[in-house]
This record gives structure tokens, C-alpha cells and sequence, in this order.
């Protein structure tokens, strides 16, 4: 099997810059989006620096002769180890960036990285604060993440909470993200992909404007892989779009046409976009502020 990737970020409605960036590295197989918070656009900074580590990080370690900067957790596989490393470089790197310069203090960003093992037949999934991975399969729809917020902590500790206080609790406050100190912790999923398969990397200017039924829809709804990262997005504005909004759709394909081009696109600055025909694959930016989004 192989996985098909195509990625795409919009400004939103409400917003005047765009501080999200996402990665497809199709050498890898490895598919990344990052949501970038600060003052001073220092978000563009963080999530930008995010996706640059990780794909950097990955291509050090390609050659056999390349050291680690963390301890190999024998409990994990070799993919889940190196991705887990990856995000744990980005988080060093972006919290040593905000100490060193004013404009960057307190910037930070949330991270949800998909590595896609041919070898295994396995997606692994790592993520750091609310941007979030789905699962498209065979008419239904499943959140494979947990958000990393305030509300989800007072969910799990309080589940007798009714509607109406559960209604009062303050959804835009993330618990973890990089750059808020120097180490981190990654979530880490493991999925068996089944040829059909589609994967939705998102941030929460997308989650926080669709229904899991719209973004079923949508998925189900649509053939070419770039054309629903496009009908995701216009519909995330259609309903208001108050939030900066990325989306990277992967979808496993069992074809034994010809291989598609390798290629490595990397989300540039926040405001532009930039588009590889090589795999179809568009990549750039998307939303934050600190632990408190705004």
C-alpha cells in the first residue's frame, strides 16, 4: 500500500495573518501540521520552526551512522521512537529560540505529526496540544487524538459533570504544547490501515468549525485527495472561519501504478502558500497565542 497526501491552509475569516504551517515529506511518509501561538506573530515562528525540526530531524537520521539525541525507548517501535524524537527536538528547539529572543518569549505551538510504515502496514500518530488526527473508514468517522485542554482535563476528572456546566467550561485552553518548557510529552497511536483508509491531520480552525458528520461527509463525498482538503477548508469558512485553518488528507491506496514522485514541501511563512505538483501536495501555516488560544 502507499499513502497519498495532499495538504492545504487558509487565513480564515477573522484573522489577519496566518500562523499555521504543516509539512508533506513524501520520502518519509511523513505528514505534519503545526499551530503556531505568540504575540508579535511569534506563532508563524513556532510552527514554522516545528515542522522544519521534525523534517530536518528526519533526514539526519536517515543515514545509518546518525546519532540520537534522546534515549531509545525499547518499548517503543524504531518509527514511534524516531517521531517521538522528532517532535521532542522541535519542542527544544522552539522553547531555546523564546529565551533567546524578546520577540519570541512565550511563543509556542501544538503539533500532530502521521508517519505512514509501508514496511509494518501501521500509521503512527504523535501529537502535542488540540490540533487533531482522524480516521475516515468505510462510512464512519473516529477522533484518533485527545486534546491536551483544560476542558478535556475537567471532563476526565469530573465525567458527572451535567450539559449545562459542562457548557461553562473554557474550550480555547490548551495543557501542552511546544515550547512551553524544555521537555515534552508526546502522545503516541498506532493504527493498522485498511486500503481506503483516509487520514485527516487538522487544526482546530477546522474541528472547531465541523461537525465529525460534515467532515464525514466531506471525505466520502469526494474522490481526489487535494479537492477535499479544498471542500473541508471553504466549508470550515462557510461556517464562520474564525480561526486560521489547516488541513492534510491521506489517504491509503492498495494501486500499483507507477510511484509518485518523492517530494518535500514545507510550510513557508505565515500569509503565503506554496503548492508542489510533484505529489499534489500544497504546504504552509495555521492558529494560537500561548496555552491560551485566542
Amino acid at each position: 500500500m502507499r499513502a497519498i497526501a495532499s495538504g492545504m491552509t487558509d487565513v480564515g475569516l477573522q484573522r489577519d495573518h496566518n500562523e499555521d504551517s504543516y509539512a508533506v515529506l513524501s520520502e518519509y511518509d511523513l505528514f505534519i501540521v503545526a499551530d503556531g501561538m505568540g504575540g508579535h506573530r511569534a506563532g508563524d515562528v513556532a510552527s514554522k520552526l516545528a515542522t522544519e525540526s521534525i523534517a530536518d530531524f528526519f533526514r539526519s537520521t536517515s543515514r545509518e551512522d546518525a546519532t540520537w539525541p534522546f534515549h531509545f525507548d525499547t518499548s517503543l517501535s524504531e518509527e514511534e521512537n524516531r517521531l517521538q524524537a522528532g517532535i521532542r527536538v522541535a519542542n527544544r528547539q522552539i522553547f531555546e529560540r523564546s529565551i533567546r529572543s524578546r520577540d519570541c518569549a512565550g511563543m509556542g505551538t501544538t503539533v500532530v505529526g502521521a508517519l505512514f510504515s509501508k514496511k509494518k502496514n501501521r500509521i503512527y500518530v504523535g501529537h502535542v496540544g488540540d490540533s487533531r488526527a482522524y480516521r475516515v473508514r468505510k462510512g464512519s468517522i473516529s477522533q484518533l487524538t485527545r486534546d491536551h485542554s483544560l476542558f478535556n482535563d475537567y471532563i476526565m476528572a469530573m465525567p458527572e459533570l451535567t450539559e449545562e456546566q459542562r457548557a461553562e467550561l473554557p474550550r480555547n485552553v490548551i495543557t501542552r504544547a511546544l515550547g512551553m518548557h524544555d521537555s515534552v510529552s508526546v502522545d503516541l497511536i498506532s493504527d493498522e490501515p485498511q486500503p481506503g483508509d483516509v487520514y485527516l491531520l487538522c487544526s482546530d480552525g477546522l474541528s472547531g468549525m465541523l461537525s465529525d458528520d460534515q467532515i464525514l461527509h466531506i471525505v466520502s463525498s469526494t474522490e481526489e485527495v487535494p479537492e477535499m482538503c479544498r471542500r473541508l477548508i471553504a466549508k470550515a469558512n462557510e461556517n464562520g472561519g474564525e480561526d486560521n485553518i489547516t488541513a492534510l488528507v491521506i489517504r491509503i491506496d492498495e494501486q500499483d501504478d507507477a510511484e509518485l514522485p518523492n517530494s518535500a514541501t514545507i510550510g513557508p511563512p505565515a500569509d503565503s502558500q506554496q503548492v508542489s505538483m510533484g505529489d499534489r501536495s500544497t504546504v504552509p501555516a495555521v492558529s494560537a497565542s500561548r496555552s491560551e488560544k485566542s
